[in-house]
C-alpha cells in the first residue's frame, strides 16, 4: 500500500478543479496498482463520487471513497473501520468502478447521499441497492458489473457552470432570469414528481421559453429523496416536457444530476447531443 496527500483540506471547500486533479492522480497511477481509496471529507463526499463515475469511466479496477463522521485520532471513531472496510473491498476479486465504502456498506458512487449529520450510518444508497454488505467475516455482494475487457477512460474537463435551484411556495419566477445571465446549466429541484408552477407572476414555464432560446440547458428533478420524478402524471409537469425542451431526472440522485451535467457540457452544448448524453446510463446512475 502506498499513499499520497493530493489534497488536505475541509471536503466543504472540495470543488470542480480538485476532482480533476483526482482524476489525473488515478489516470498516472493506473498501472502501478490493482485499486485505489480516496480519503474524504463527508460532506461533499457524494459528489466526488459521482464526478469520478463520470470522469473515469469503464474502470477495471476499483476506486474507494471514504471518510468518517468522527476523526481519526479520537478514542471512539468510524474512521478506522472504514478505512479497513474499503482496503478490504478494494482488494476483493470482481469489483470495478467506483464506490463509496462507510459503515459496513459498499455504494455505487452514482447512488450515494449523505443523509445523517452525524451518525456513523451516514450514507444510503438511493433508488438501488447496495453493491455489498462489509462485516467482520466476509464481504457479501450482491451487485457485480466486472469486466476485464473494458478500456478504461478518463476524463480531465469538467463545465462548472451548473445552478442548483430549490424551489419553495413564494419563489418569484424572476430568479431565473437573474440566474440564466450567469450560469449554462440549470437544476430545478421541484416538488413531487416533479413539475414547474404555472400560475400568476410565479409562473416559471413562461420564463422557460427565453432562456431555453439562449441555449441553456434544463434539468428538472424531485426534492424527493426516493423514487425519482415522473413528469407526464400532472399538468404542472406536462406543460414543461411537451412545450419546452427540458429534460427529468428521473431516479438520479441530485449529486449524480449535477456531476453529470458538469461532465457533458465540457464536452458539448447541443441541446440534442446533451441531450443523448445525459440519458445515457453510466455506471448505473439511472434506472431509465
Amino acid at each position: 500500500v502506498d499513499t499520497i496527500q493530493l489534497l488536505n483540506i475541509d471536503s466543504t471547500n472540495i470543488q470542480p478543479e480538485h476532482w480533476v486533479m483526482m482524476t489525473e492522480a488515478i489516470e498516472e497511477n493506473y498501472n502501478k496498482y490493482d485499486g485505489f481509496v480516496i480519503t474524504h471529507g463527508t460532506d461533499t463526499l457524494a459528489y466526488t463520487s459521482a464526478a469520478l463515475s463520470y470522469l473515469i469511466q469503464n474502470s477495471n479496477k476499483p476506486i474507494v471513497v471514504t471518510g468518517a463522521q468522527k476523526p481519526i485520532n479520537v478514542e471512539i471513531t468510524d474512521a478506522k473501520k472504514n478505512l479497513l472496510d474499503s482496503f478490504r473491498f478494494a482488494s476483493e476479486e470482481g469489483v470495478s468502478g467506483v464506490y463509496v465504502v462507510f459503515d459496513g456498506k459498499a455504494i455505487i458512487g452514482t447512488r450515494a447521499r449523505k443523509v445523517k449529520s452525524k451518525s456513523y450510518s451516514a450514507f444510503e444508497s438511493i433508488n438501488f441497492p447496495v453493491a455489498a454488505i462489509i462485516d467482520d467475516r466476509r464481504i457479501t455482494k450482491y451487485i457485480s458489473n466486472y469486466n476485464i475487457e473494458r478500456k478504461v477512460q478518463f476524463y480531465k474537463e469538467i463545465y462548472p457552470s451548473i445552478f442548483l435551484l430549490k424551489l419553495a411556495p413564494g419563489m418569484e419566477a424572476d430568479v431565473l432570469d437573474c440566474i440564466g445571465n450567469k450560469y449554462e446549466g440549470i437544476v430545478i429541484e421541484s416538488y413531487g414528481v416533479g413539475g414547474l408552477p404555472f400560475l400568476d407572476k410565479r409562473n416559471f414555464l413562461n420564463k422557460l421559453e427565453g432562456i431555453i432560446k439562449r441555449g441553456k440547458i434544463i434539468v428538472v428533478a424531485t426534492q424527493v429523496m426516493f423514487e425519482g420524478s415522473d413528469m407526464g402524471l400532472y399538468e404542472v409537469g406536462v406543460k414543461a416536457l411537451q412545450k419546452y425542451n427540458v429534460l427529468q431526472a428521473y431516479d438520479m440522485n441530485i449529486e449524480a444530476v449535477i456531476t453529470k451535467l458538469m461532465w457533458i457540457m465540457a464536452q458539448t452544448k447541443d441541446f440534442e447531443e446533451v441531450r443523448a448524453m445525459f440519458y445515457t446510463r453510466i455506471h448505473e446512475d439511472s434506472l431509465y
